[in-house]
């Protein structure tokens, strides 16, 4: 079959016509590293999108099978069934020069990896393609963008949910339907370049534990450690390090690879000179104490008690302990009121009182505010300076509309700025015959006939959110779905990358432990808490377990950073989406418009107020590199 309606383009420019291999994995667990594939089906097609060879089969995973109320598998069903290790040949014979295709491939591509790796076996993927990504690229007019939903859509027949091979017969046919819709549209196709299979992060790893107490601020003369302290350690040491690093553990102190202004004590045997280390130079610049190795080692024998997190976060320091006068933060491009001014170094916005409000909830029914005609409509706006289209996106938000930065099936609308009649979409927006304005009416709109009512627009869009914007995340039975996703989403680039990455911080709006920094190479937190995802060359994703999160977590900053010398001025709008799981109804949208010299983006917060979780759209900027911004938070990129 052809993969596009006839006049469709689905030249090599779009990657269309591909040698494809779809899989699917039934697993006891969500971790990779820790958990094991149950089933694998993998069906191929050949660049013309018919079927070439099909294959499926139990594993017997060596362990527990996990939820069995989800996949059925039994540990007497898979005991019988064949090891990862006798199937892997045949499986990577099916994916050899093949695009790898999975309905949030990710998931599926990292339990591949590890697996390969226990077998020791090379897995041949380098190229990935995630149905979700895609279908989050064409946006089709459906409730959610889980598998069943979609393939209700396409006219897919699915006959047993969470059957490893009838789940890849169902892909097989949304991969297609997905495919003649992106054509339709001339979309570019989300391929991800895929790692090696040694890279580190398939190596089994322990994960770190997170220290239990609060930090209770910096050592005082003569005074005794107290767990909690955070710690950094520089230079030779007489004792191993790695033992040094255990015995402070193991009595409470909480070892950092970094210097920063909430550090404690940095212990080192050298003295302050012009050539000393990048974390003594950091100690000496911010005031923080210095100790030598053995003085270390005898306050080791007697470390205090300190002050446990509590499930709440509200927990305060010993009176004893004095926090530091905060240094300066770096100063924000992006204007906000006097009022928000960060009260901390670490470089997140905080939004005045007025502007947290109350549990707010997207509206499903009712008549839409007065003004707010474009409730329901999402908007794409072409040509005209950043400043002019930054303005008219404003608009469209304060209208009750979403401002669009890609061409989908969901875009309504298309407005033209100076200069928007160029631009290369025009085309393709001209023969799907979208409703073209001029910027008028964005004022006083010419064509009311086709606007969407409010209570039907209502119910089936996510909540806009302003910059600032802040909503709760809805719960039923006190406690919201622990499963957040948080997806960034920008304009195709030719000329630069853009990196998200995470921060877990704590009541400082400091990281806890080195490894609370999530970004490209380390991509995960040890506990899986927050993990970064890559969906494709416009769209990355951080998501978040709330139920995982360790005990000193008050916050998750998400921020994107512009690689080499272009500016977010460059990107243009960076769009961010909420959703309580990577196939679910989005709960909210922001579409965050930098100014013209940013290199950083605070994109969001999901944050905790006493019992409820919020999130915040920030759209906060700085003309700075995302090292600077990382120190704020307690991390120190360059190690």
């Amino acid at each position: 079959m052809t993969l596009a309606p006839a006049g469709s383009h689905t030249s090599d420019p779009n990657g269309y016509a591909l040698p494809w291999a779809l899989v699917d994995v039934e697993t006891s667990g969500l971790i990779p590293r820790r958990d094991r594939v149950l089933s694998i089906a993998v069906v191929t097609l050949g660049s013309d999108g018919e079927p070439v060879d099909e294959f499926s089969t139990l594993l017997n995973p060596g362990c527990d099978p996990g939820p069995v109320h989800v996949h059925g598998l039994t540990a007497g069903l898979l005991g019988g069934a064949p090891t990862f290790d006798q199937v892997a040949g045949r499986i990577a014979a099916m994916l050899q020069d093949r695009v790898m295709v999975a309905h949030n491939a990710q998931f599926d591509y990292d339990f591949l990896a590890h697996e390969f790796a226990r077998a020791r076996a090379h897995l041949p993927v380098t190229r990935r393609l995630c149905t979700l990504a895609l279908n989050r690229r064409v946006d089709p007019p459906t409730d959610d963008l889980r598998l069943g939903t979609l393939a209700a859509h396409y006219g897919v027949p699915q006959t047993k949910a969470h059957d490893a091979l009838d789940d890849t017969r169902v892909l097989t046919g949304i991969l297609r339907a997905s495919l003649r819709e992106a054509a339709r549209l001339d979309l570019l196709l989300p391929l991800v370049a895929c790692p090696p299979r040694q890279d580190p992060r398939f190596a089994p790893k322990p994960p770190k534990t997170p220290c239990a107490f609060r930090n209770p601020g910096r050592l005082a003369p003569g005074a005794p450690l107290t767990q909690g302290m955070k710690i950094a350690i520089t230079g030779d040491t007489d004792v191993a390090r790695a033992e040094l690093i255990a015995r402070s553990v193991a009595v409470g102190l909480n070892v950092m690879g970094s210097v920063s202004r909430h550090t404690s004590v940095l212990v080192t045997n050298d003295q302050p000179s012009a050539s000393a280390s990048v974390k003594a130079r950091r100690a000496a610049e911010a005031g923080i104490p210095l100790l030598d190795e053995k003085a270390f080692l005898t306050l080791l024998d007697d470390v205090r008690p300190g002050l446990p997190h509590d499930a709440e976060g509200a927990a305060t320091r010993p009176a004893a302990a004095t926090a530091p006068a905060p240094s300066a933060a770096p100063a924000p491009t992006s204007a906000v009121p006097a009022a928000s001014a960060p009260a901390v170094a670490a470089p997140a916005l905080a939004i005045p009182a007025q502007a947290d409000p109350q549990p707010s909830v997207p509206r499903r029914d009712g008549p839409a505010p007065r003004g707010r005609w474009l409730t329901g409509r999402r908007v794409l706006l072409l040509g005209g300076t950043h400043h002019d289209s930054s303005e008219a996106r404003a608009r469209v938000v304060a209208l009750g509309g979403a401002a669009a930065v890609n061409l989908s099936a969901s875009v309504t609308d298309v407005v033209l700025l100076a200069g928007g009649e160029q631009d290369r979409r025009m085309p393709r927006i001209t023969s799907l015959r979208l409703p073209v304005h001029r910027t008028p009416w964005l004022t006083s709109p010419t064509d009311t006939a086709t606007t969407t009512s409010a209570a039907e627009a209502a119910a089936s869009t996510p909540r806009v959110l302003p910059r600032g914007g802040v909503v709760d995340l809805p719960s039923r039975t006190g406690t919201p779905p622990a499963q957040w996703n948080v997806s960034a989403a920008w304009a195709q680039q030719t000329s630069c990358e853009i990196d998200l990455v995470a921060f877990i911080t704590d009541g400082d709006e400091q990281v806890a432990r080195d490894e609370d920094f999530i970004f490209w190479g380390a991509p995960e937190s040890p506990d899986c808490a927050v993990r970064l995802l890559g969906d494709g060359p416009t769209e990355q994703t951080i998501t978040i377990d709330l139920a995982a999160m360790p005990p000193a977590a008050r916050k998750v900053v998400v921020a994107a950073a512009v690689d080499g010398a272009a500016t977010f001025g460059d990107v243009g709008p960076v769009q961010i989406t909420l959703a309580p799981g990577a196939d679910a109804t989005r709960l909210a949208q922001a579409t965050l418009d930098a100014a013209t010299t940013e290199r950083t983006l605070i994109l969001a917060e999901l944050y905790r107020r006493g019992p409820v979780w919020r999130f915040r759209a920030v759209g906060q900027g700085y003309d700075h590199d995302l090292a600077r911004v990382a120190r704020g938070y307690g991390v120190d990129i360059a190690g």
